[in-house]
């Protein structure tokens, strides 16, 4: 029977622990840059709208006439 890698299983552990506080850190960020919505799911990029348009997102429009 092999005997059991204790090293492994408590890297493992550590690994877990600093993915959960990594996680927890990033969930903090988007609350405090309101990544949120109203119900506290989170948004994806996608989704998130910027507060002021950029310009390239609007049209271009020149009237030769003016």
């Amino acid at each position: 029977m092999a005997t059991p890698n204790y090293g492994f299983e408590k890297r493992q552990k550590e690994l877990a622990k600093k993915r959960k506080k990594e996680d927890k850190l990033k969930a903090k960020s988007d609350r405090k840059s309101g990544h949120f919505s109203e119900d506290g799911t989170e948004l994806d990029d996608a989704q998130v709208t910027p507060e002021e348009p950029l310009a390239t997102d609007a049209p271009v429009t020149q009237n030769p006439s003016a």
